[in-house]
């Protein structure tokens, strides 16, 4: 019960965030760039500013579907972003460029993270179960081959947790990037700068209620299997 009541605190937080970043993305749509330039020629810009000529910027389908992908060296823009003028569409298109400027000089956090993607793309589905199947094979209770079984399921969470820890600094120095560069280009007005910076502070907050939540699962599973041993 305790376990289920602490998915449900986590995901109903996660909820309410969430929505008010689609709110919040709502609210700024409104406010159109007196620049006239679209997400995607904002994007454009931002990358030639940094001298990166390797990453095209595409449209995707969704809300809120922007993303990098270092494989293709593309920057995913979605259609509420790509073809829009206005303050929500800058900060997200500016956003994603951070993580193209972040590939393009190393930043460690995006390589760190990037290394565990593979690894956390295989694993963090099953650990949950993998933990409960070493507890019903008697881990609480000392039983070796259970123990084993649970804390191999811990691992695997813990990789999980780790990793949505190490998005924080990738999420958060992206939009400082973005918004510098918005501010010292002066490609928004301060009206537009100050609506840009809502939106992004509120699209962070989802990567930290993530890993709060990845952080209390592993917390409950590892005592649910260290808890109950003498």
């Amino acid at each position: 019960m305790t376990y289920y009541i602490l998915i449900g605190a986590v995901a109903l937080i996660s909820w309410l965030v969430s929505s008010r970043l689609k709110s919040k993305f709502k609210k700024y749509s409104k406010v159109h760039l007196q620049n006239g330039m679209s997400g995607a020629e904002i994007a454009e810009k931002m990358l030639s500013d940094h001298g990166i000529r390797d990453v095209k910027v595409v449209s995707t389908a969704g809300m809120l579907t922007d993303h990098y992908n270092p494989k293709s060296k593309t920057v995913n823009l979605s259609e509420g972003v790509y073809n829009q003028r206005n303050a929500a569409a800058a900060a997200v298109a500016a956003h994603e460029c951070g993580h193209a400027v972040q590939h393009a000089q190393a930043y460690e956090w995006l390589t760190m993270r990037s290394k565990l993607v593979p690894v956390v793309s295989v694993t963090s589905g099953m650990s949950t179960w993998i933990v409960f199947g070493g507890l019903a094979l008697g881990a609480a209770a000392g039983v070796g081959f259970g123990f084993y079984v649970a804390i191999a399921g811990l691992v695997m969470m813990g990789l999980a947790t780790l990793f949505s820890f190490i998005t924080l600094p990738v999420e958060y120095d992206a939009s400082n990037r973005a918004l510098a560069w918005l501010k010292n280009k002066n490609v928004v007005t301060p009206e537009e700068y100050k609506g840009s910076e809502d939106a992004l502070k509120w699209a962070a907050r989802t990567y930290l209620v993530a890993a709060l939540g990845a952080l209390a699962s592993l917390v409950y599973w590892a005592f649910q299997v260290f808890g109950g041993r003498d």
